[in-house]
């Protein structure tokens, strides 16, 4: 309600109903200037007394209501802070404990930025989700590992503080279990290896994790931990003369160069290199390894890589020159309500099986294509990324006769209402310099309580029940239904279909108006199919909404009708709400095409 306005209208009520009360004290005979001058004459809005007289003042002028304004960019994320609720410690836990060793700065970054718990907790079932090796089961192999290392952790590597702060709880959370280990939990004589310089000395208590591959970083990695204060808390390090008890005591320890004279204790501590290891026969490899032992152990402290670096420095480059013809695919998102402050953007990508390379092996052909996407908002922040391999598996004999048909993937993204640019890089991987790239910016739009709306109106090839225990999870599936879209080749293309196959359109309507007194909604829902050819209605036909679901303030849509009657040509299907309610109509159209 606009406060000022109320105001005015209050004083202006109260001024009448003085003037009122006072003129009926005023014989109805009393002549007009005998009623002025013995009537107080009362203030109005809009003039002052002086002597006596009236004086008419200029009108104030009104100013907009700045609550009914259009926000900048700027003082919408000003607001969104101004109102962001404060994270409960639940949430901090999940943050600062249980993904701290495997979360990415650029999800720190959106989780710290999302403004209430809806919004955190599907951030963090995507989180898991985008980890799954397996999406489309309802068991996430991933997750179950990763608590379990926790547990493991906290049980086994606790110095003082839970197992999982450690050193060797990190790695452990991060890794997984090594290959292999060379622990010393007494330190004790050591005899150096050849690369640390020869010679014999005392240790403090140390271990070495030795992993034979860690994805992203390389092979035959060994990690090292040395626990110097003797409190079993093992600190990983980069310097293997840390575990040398002896370095800083004068003619004890000695390396074999040092031994014979070749070299003085204290040219351990000249140079400032990265470790502090005697002078040996090995030092000059050690000196020219230095900057690969650092690299390595920043990628081993670091959070988990993104999986296809490749097609990330694809994204990020400007300039790239493709060895050879593009990978084409076609994309299309559409906006689905989840709640107030969270909407289901699905992101459809549709590849044709002839562009993919395939391998072929036992009468069988395979094809592979990494899908690698980036969801950034207005300030260039990247606030999501998803990562997948898809497969394309057919017998050799029908490779050639299934060419044309298409494969398409889904990713459902929960986002915040607002302007975000998406991105999305493919690459063949039985022809590496196969890549293919697409960009645009979406507007995920806003779902206010008192306004009709819909969600995209969706034109699928297949649209089915799922079970129970599959409601909302796995691919192309919106709530109970699995619904997988057609995909245009371009934002202007009409959707294709064939005369075989049925047109599925699926729809989501939200904040019908509920009436008071009958405590359900009053609307009419009309579906029309348009033959852009001929100008005619192909269908025309409409049901009432309290058939569908009387007191519900939400329906969905779900309508599926045989093309076998159609000619070939362009068609377009348009769904209309009238909300009697409300006194509010809104109409969704999307054209489409049938072929032979």
């Amino acid at each position: 309600m606009n406060y000022k306005n109320l105001s005015i209208f209050a004083t202006v009520l109260a001024v009448t109903s003085v003037t009122c009360a006072m003129s009926a004290q005023v014989p109805a005979n009393t002549p007009p200037a005998a009623q002025t001058s013995q009537t107080p004459t009362a203030a109005v809005p809009g003039t002052v007394q002086d002597n006596g007289k009236v004086v008419q003042t200029p009108p104030v002028e009104e100013k907009p209501d700045p609550l009914k304004r259009r926000l900048s960019d700027r003082q919408a994320v000003e607001q969104r802070k101004a109102v962001k609720a404060e994270m409960s410690k639940e949430y901090v836990k999940w943050l600062n404990e249980d993904v701290r060793w495997i979360i990415t700065d650029e999800e720190v970054r959106a989780f710290k930025s999302l403004a209430n718990d809806e919004e955190r907790d599907a951030f963090i079932e995507e989180f898991w989700r985008r980890r799954n090796p397996n999406p489309d089961s309802r068991e996430n192999e991933f997750k179950d590992e990763h608590y379990a290392r926790i547990a493991y952790a906290n049980e086994h590597f606790a110095a003082g503080k839970p197992g999982w702060m450690t050193d060797r709880g990190h790695i452990y959370i991060a890794f997984g279990k090594p290959d292999s280990i060379d622990s010393h939990p007494s330190g004790g004589n050591y005899e150096r290896p050849m690369e640390e310089g020869g010679g014999s000395t005392s240790t403090f208590p140390f271990e070495i994790w030795h992993y034979r591959y860690l994805e992203g970083i390389g092979e035959n990695i060994d990690i090292e931990f040395v626990d110097s204060c003797m409190c079993n808390d093992y600190h990983a390090t980069i310097d293997r003369s840390e575990k040398d008890a002896l370095k800083h005591t004068p003619g004890a320890g000695q390396s074999l160069f040092e031994s014979t004279g070749q070299a003085k204790q204290s040219d351990r501590f000249q140079g400032g290199g990265l470790e502090q290891l005697p002078t040996g026969p090995m030092s000059s490899q050690n000196a020219s390894k230095q900057f690969d032992r650092l690299d390595q152990f920043a990628k081993i402290m670091a959070p988990p890589p993104v999986k296809f670096a490749d097609l990330d420095d694809f994204l990020n480059s400007t300039s790239t020159i493709l060895k050879g013809p593009p990978l084409v695919f076609d994309v299309r998102t559409d906006y689905v309500k989840l709640t107030n402050s969270t909407v289901m953007v699905p992101v459809t990508l549709q590849i044709r099986n002839g562009d993919i390379t395939y391998t072929t092996k036992d009468g069988d052909s395979i094809g592979t294509v990494n899908i690698l996407g980036r969801v950034s908002n207005i300030n260039h922040r990247i606030i999501m990324t998803f990562e997948d391999t898809v497969k394309v598996e057919t017998p050799s004999d029908l490779l050639e006769r299934t060419k044309n048909n298409m494969s398409v993937y889904w990713k459902a993204l929960p986002l915040p209402p607002g302007r975000y640019k998406i991105e999305i890089a493919l690459k063949d991987v039985n022809n590496p310099d196969h890549l293919g790239s697409w960009k645009r910016s979406v507007d995920v739009p806003k779902y206010d309580d008192d306004q009709l709306a819909s969600s995209s109106l969706i034109l699928a090839d297949q649209m089915e029940r799922v079970g129970t225990r599959e409601v909302g999870t796995g691919n192309f599936v919106i709530g109970n239904t699995k619904i997988r879209p057609r995909v245009p080749a371009t934002v202007s293309t009409p959707v294709t279909f064939h005369r075989g196959q049925n047109l599925n359109f699926w729809m989501q309507v939200y904040n019908l108006g509920i009436g008071v007194d009958t405590k359900k909604n009053d609307a009419t829902i009309e579906y029309q199919i348009l033959d852009l050819a001929t100008n005619k209605q192909i269908l025309d036909s409409s049901e009432s909404a309290s058939k569908l679901n009387p007191n519900a303030d939400q329906l969905t849509l779900e309508k599926t009708m045989s093309l076998a009657t159609l000619e070939p040509g362009r068609y377009e299907v348009t769904i209309k709400v009238n909300d009697a309610n409300k006194q509010q109509k809104i109409a969704q159209t999307v054209p489409f095409t049938v072929i032979q």
